[in-house]
């Protein structure tokens, strides 16, 4: 890689991953943190060598020389310090982006609204069956640039992607892909539904006759746009028999695709449950399949994969109470699908950090179904009132997840379930998911 000079924009997780790979290619690196008192020390101690720093405002000058911008996707380009990359001209990578030209295999990369942790992890574990060197990396929280250096020759890289890392991903061209439902989401830093999915459909756009690209037949935006991909489309489906693709069939999972068509196995052989889930079975089973994996051995690995941490996950038991764990669950959408995921009456808690989103047809949901809703963040008002809209009143606020907890446990009957599944990011109360979800199972423990 013939640029030398790189400005690393954002010092989170990404930030320090991005980091410590171009030191170890002996790259200048200079940091970018917009906070005028960000601990550089502790940062340093993190990549295990002193960098220069810029923080706060950059001013132009600051800026001269950089062959490269890698920025973490927490960092929107509407925000100055991008703004001001942009006008000096320097090129923006995404960690995605830097991390690719130097992976020695094959990339499996999964995107979508909903259903990427679990249909990642559930190919990487098919494909790692089948080729031990195989990595797990993106947006499931395990940055690429921290493993990329330790790619082989023959294996594969399957990656979880955002929509924020799509935005600054180049060259990326996948072995296969996958798009698995576009529905609502981040809405407040794509502004439009049309800028959010074509970026989403953009993680094809490198992909040639050599590749696939696998969607879901299901969801009209995904079918109509497919015409316009490069590579061969395979579509999964939960409503319908396809010719060519991966459906569902009387309770069992049917692979039509090659010229051949074999049943994988029934929905009851699986660990997972609902129809959402079934779709991400459906696309890894599509994904592993264009790869060249052995029938025997995806679905030997379906059978006995389990669900992922934070989404849908049951805690434990109180008092004739079932406790799920749904942090995972950030927009209405997901949300949804865990509410119509529980069998019995529920008490939700719901709201967080406010992504401009539509919370009527999530709320709709409710009567007859949720029996208090207990609100907490930034979006409660806003959530509340999509209530009252649709006549819905059984709600209360809370300060904090441990009065909410604690609302759950004093309201809950016998034969209940309560669902921590928000429908909202968890910022500004919770450094990300996995902390909301975690605090929520230690206060669900200590009941």
């Amino acid at each position: 890689m013939k640029e030398q000079r790189f400005l690393v924009v954002g010092a989170g997780r990404s930030g320090v991953a991005a980091a410590k790979m171009l030191l170890e290619l002996k790259k200048d690196v200079t940091v970018f943190d917009s906070k005028a008192d960000f601990d550089t020390a502790a940062f340093c101690k993190k990549v295990g060598a002193q960098v220069p720093f810029i923080l706060g405002r950059a001013k132009s000058e600051e800026l001269t020389g950089f062959d490269v911008c890698v920025v973490s996707p927490g960092v929107s380009l509407e925000t100055d310090i991008m703004k001001a990359v942009a006008a000096a001209e320097i090129p923006v990578w995404s960690e995605i982006e830097l991390a690719y030209r130097f992976d020695k295999g094959q990339v499996v990369a999964i995107t979508g609204t909903n259903g990427k942790t679990t249909t990642t992890t559930l190919v990487y574990e098919i494909v790692k069956e089948w080729n031990k060197n195989t990595l797990l990396v993106g947006n499931i929280e395990i940055p690429y640039t921290g493993l990329a250096l330790t790619s082989a020759e023959g294996g594969f890289t399957v990656a979880e992607i955002s929509s924020f890392q799509l935005e600054t991903m180049r060259t990326v061209k996948p072995r296969v892909s996958s798009v698995l439902n576009i529905t609502p989401d981040h809405l407040d830093r794509h502004k439009t539904m049309e800028n959010y999915s074509a970026l989403k459909m953009s993680i094809a756009k490198n992909q040639d006759k050599n590749d696939y690209c696998v969607l879901n037949f299901e969801d009209d935006y995904l079918r109509e746009h497919a015409k316009d991909l490069a590579c061969n489309v395979v579509f999964f489906s939960s409503r319908r028999t396809l010719e060519n693709g991966v459906y569902l069939e009387n309770g069992e999972f049917i692979i039509a695709l090659g010229g051949k068509k074999e049943v994988l196995c029934g929905t009851d052989e699986v660990k997972l449950v609902g129809t959402h889930n079934f779709e991400n079975i459906m696309a890894a089973v599509a994904m592993t399949y264009c790869l060249g994996v052995p029938t025997e051995i995806i679905r030997k690995v379906t059978k006995e994969f389990t669900a992922v941490e934070h989404r849908i996950e049951f805690v434990r038991e109180v008092n004739g109470v079932k406790y799920y764990n749904d942090s995972k669950g950030t927009n209405t959408d997901a949300a949804i699908k865990a509410i119509d995921a529980m069998k019995s009456k529920t008490v939700l808690i719901g709201g967080g950090y406010d992504k401009k989103s539509d919370y009527t047809d999530w709320v709709s949901r409710f009567p007859g179904k949720v029996r208090l809703l207990v609100l907490l963040g930034q979006t409660k008002e806003s959530i509340a009132e999509a209530c009252e809209k649709i006549g819905f009143s059984s709600y209360v606020f809370a300060d904090s997840l441990q009065e909410a907890v604690k609302i759950c446990a004093e309201n809950a009957k016998s034969g209940d379930c309560v669902l921590l599944s928000p429908a909202c990011a968890s910022w500004g109360m919770f450094s990300c998911y996995q902390e909301r979800g975690n605090i929520f199972k230690e206060l669900v423990r200590a009941l």
